[in-house]
């Protein structure tokens, strides 16, 4: 392993260049908690989406990579901010009006209305942890309500009213003036409706550690900031928690990047030090809108996991994470068939192309060997020519292709084929749209019947792309793209399409010649 310490020491993958710089926080002296601390902060307003899983596994990128280069032991947080009231009704979930009876309630007090859990917050706390578990992730889960009840916070409660002012002109600078009017650092918990209140302080005692303050109604309350009674605004909560658990290394979406600063100083403030950060561009739906737990709009965990492997989510995790991505259906396909060549292309691999390669991100030194015999794109075209209903039509092609292949001996393979009809009777099918040739081109497919008819060279691959492209030659066309797009939208109703000699070769020369001369008929 020592060779491969020394590839990621200067590996260019970015969980590597993460956690060299997280390695340089601990270069005089180990941590005096024993262990590196990784967190993730998941809010549970809405049912958890892929942008929180997302999250997650990036984190424990960085941290495999720093187990690598580092002997010091590491921890995974998972925490939720399941104190939080809530403050609209998701649109995705059921019994809305029950839910809206409940507003500005602490989550994990709002009845859940799927009827499955203690509370809406214990509900989603679950959906998450479900989520985590099917990915094999190791982690701990804090829940902000525990933490802020069994007293875990009450140091870092007591130390913030003492320092109340301090935080409280962090705070100033950043907010609007209206606001300013009615700002406070801490959220009291109504001691009779349960409702987490928006509230100015009259009056913060530092000695005693309590808050003063008046109801929506008028009353007078004084709580203390212990035991639950409060929590803080989610700002100040942020760096709050840092120097609570003395966290060293935490992720989040860029829209959190502008209150960096603030996190930072407010954790100092409260004695911690501030952690190293990585701030992660946006996940989008088709639309080029954010994905949003409430509207739950863009594609989920599960719609995903319907149609692709884990690791193929994985693999697209992985890809430039300061790039906004689109999430939607279209990209699981392309997913797929990367993730397997980099897995290919890792058992040829020395220390420095492994260490790049992101398939050892997503495994660690497990990587698995890809028994794909035939590229998912491919699987779904011949779905698509075959009409394929089940996973069992497209072995008889894959068989041919390579007749050592089994369900038994190539299970990658085996439950490729099933995602593949399903995806293509999902999205692909309602999709196709063929065309008729123009002259050009139906001159060009009916020599290329005639060479397939003629043709005796087995069904190599590459022999057979190469008389294709042969014939897109001879016809003139230019850009060559333009016969192969010409083959794909004429044949199989797409604009785009696998390399065409592989296709001939799956599918068959005979049956490729049926296809043709069917379509130009």
């Amino acid at each position: 392993m020592s060779s491969f310490r020394d590839a990621a020491m200067t590996s260019k993958a970015w969980p590597f260049e993460e956690a060299r710089a997280l390695l340089k926080r601990y270069e005089k002296k180990d941590p005096e908690k024993g262990y590196v601390l990784f967190e993730t902060g998941y809010g549970p307003s809405g049912l958890p989406h892929i942008g929180t899983f997302g999250e997650v596994l990036r984190t424990t990128m960085i941290r495999r990579a720093f187990e690598v280069i580092s002997d010091i032991p590491t921890k995974l947080i998972c925490f939720s901010d399941d104190l939080d009231g809530m403050r609209k009704v998701p649109g995705n979930v059921p019994q809305q009006d029950m839910l809206a009876q409940h507003m500005h309630k602490p989550l994990t007090d709002v009845p859940d209305p799927f009827g499955t859990h203690e509370s809406f917050g214990h509900h989603n706390n679950a959906m998450l942890r479900r989520f985590l578990d099917t990915f094999g992730f190791q982690y701990e889960f804090y829940s902000a309500r525990e933490f802020y009840r069994s007293g875990q916070f009450d140091a870092v409660l007591l130390r913030a009213a003492e320092r109340y002012d301090a935080i409280m002109e962090v705070m100033l600078k950043s907010l609007r003036e209206e606001r300013r009017e009615t700002y406070s650092i801490f959220l009291p918990i109504h001691p009779e409706t349960g409702r987490v209140l928006y509230v100015p302080m009259k009056h913060v005692d530092a000695v005693r550690g309590e808050i003063t303050f008046d109801d929506p109604d008028g009353r007078e309350w004084t709580l203390p900031v212990t035991g639950g009674n409060v929590k803080l605004q989610w700002k100040p909560d942020f760096g709050a928690r840092w120097a609570a658990l003395d966290v060293d290394f935490e992720m989040y979406g860029k829209e959190h990047a502008t209150n960096t600063a603030i996190y930072d100083r407010i954790c100092e403030i409260l004695g911690g030090r501030k952690p190293n950060h990585f701030s992660y561009e946006l996940f989008l739906d088709e639309n080029g809108q954010k994905i949003s737990k409430s509207s739950g709009n863009g594609i989920s965990i599960d719609e995903w996991l319907t149609y692709a492997a884990t690791e193929s989510l994985s693999y697209f995790m992985y890809q430039k994470p300061k790039t906004a991505k689109r999430m939607h259906f279209d990209v699981i396909p392309k997913a797929v068939d990367e993730y397997h060549q980099q897995l290919r292309a890792y058992g040829t691999q020395d220390d420095a192309g492994r260490a790049n390669n992101p398939v050892f991100h997503i495994h660690g030194p497990d990587v698995p060997v890809s028994d794909m015999v035939v590229p998912f794109a491919m699987l779904l075209n011949l779905a698509s020519v075959s009409g394929a209903e089940d996973k069992e039509t497209l072995w008889g092609f894959i068989q041919r292709y390579a007749p050592e292949a089994t369900a038994a001996k190539n299970p990658q393979m085996d439950q490729a084929a099933g995602f593949a009809v399903r995806y293509y009777n999902d999205f692909v099918k309602p999709a196709k749209v063929y065309r008729a040739p123009t002259d050009q081109e139906r001159a060009a497919m009916v020599d290329l019947v005639a060479r397939l008819k003629a043709w005796d060279g087995g069904l190599d691959a590459e022999e057979l792309q190469s008389m294709v492209f042969a014939v897109g030659k001879e016809h003139g066309f230019e850009p060559l793209r333009d016969w192969f797009t010409a083959l794909y939208e004429v044949l199989l109703g797409a604009s785009q399409g696998p390399r065409f000699g592989g296709f001939i070769a799956l599918y068959g020369v005979d049956e490729t010649i049926a296809l043709i001369e069917e379509k130009l008929s």
